[in-house]
């Protein structure tokens, strides 16, 4: 009977070390994942701009913004692809230290804050981007709609109609609308994935009791 009590005592003492081990274990797999999810966050925003800047190189846009012949015009959509890129690249500076703090951290409340910084600055560069793009396309159609005399011959069709006008609004309401729902999903897509597969490792390092 002494023999069997000293066996279960080892045995429980035993149990509490694999409980530590595989705490600990469980620890380096959230880590391991979550600096995964953060490099590719930085991976997907540095492949934006560069799609952003080689499409800027490959589509010429000169000749239009030529046509419009308002500088105020060329200048605001000038000055709004600038602004643009220095923010975008403020962002993937942001995205790398994020991800230099995640994957070197190894403190379990300092990697719980890091999560959640992460996923707060994602969160303000989707909503950044969507507010871009919606300033930027009702900017284009403005200018190319007003300015631009190709569309000269629509506008005089429309003036004066108010039929024509109310349809007229209303498709690019619509396209405006469609433009910025498509991004909207593709942003959802991507960023909104990671950033559950994220809060789901905060989530899950909550639970952990060091």
């Amino acid at each position: 009977m002494k023999e069997l009590d000293l066996l279960k005592k080892d045995w429980k003492k035993n149990a509490n070390s694999f409980a530590q081990i595989s705490e600990v274990e469980i620890y380096n797999m959230i880590h391991r994942k979550s600096s995964s999810i953060v490099k590719w966050i930085l991976i997907i925003s540095i492949l934006e701009i560069s799609f952003w800047t080689f499409s800027n190189i490959f589509i010429n846009t000169d000749d239009v913004l030529q046509k419009i012949n308002h500088p105020e015009i060329v200048f605001a959509l000038e000055f709004l692809t600038y602004f643009n890129y220095v923010v975008v690249l403020i962002f993937v500076w942001i995205f790398y230290k994020n991800y230099r703090t995640i994957s070197t951290t190894v403190a379990t409340k300092l990697l719980m804050s890091a999560i959640l910084k992460t996923r707060k600055t994602v969160q303000y560069y989707v909503w950044y981007n969507l507010g871009m793009i919606l300033i930027t396309t009702i900017l284009s159609i403005f200018a190319a709609f007003v300015y631009n005399p190709d569309m000269a011959f629509l506008k005089e069709k429309i003036a004066g109609n108010g039929k024509a006008m109310f349809v007229t609004v209303t498709i690019l309401i619509v396209v405006i609308l469609g433009f910025l729902g498509i991004f909207w999903c593709f942003y959802r897509l991507l960023y909104g994935t990671l950033l559950r597969r994220l809060y789901a490792n905060y989530q899950e390092l909550k639970k952990i009791d060091f």
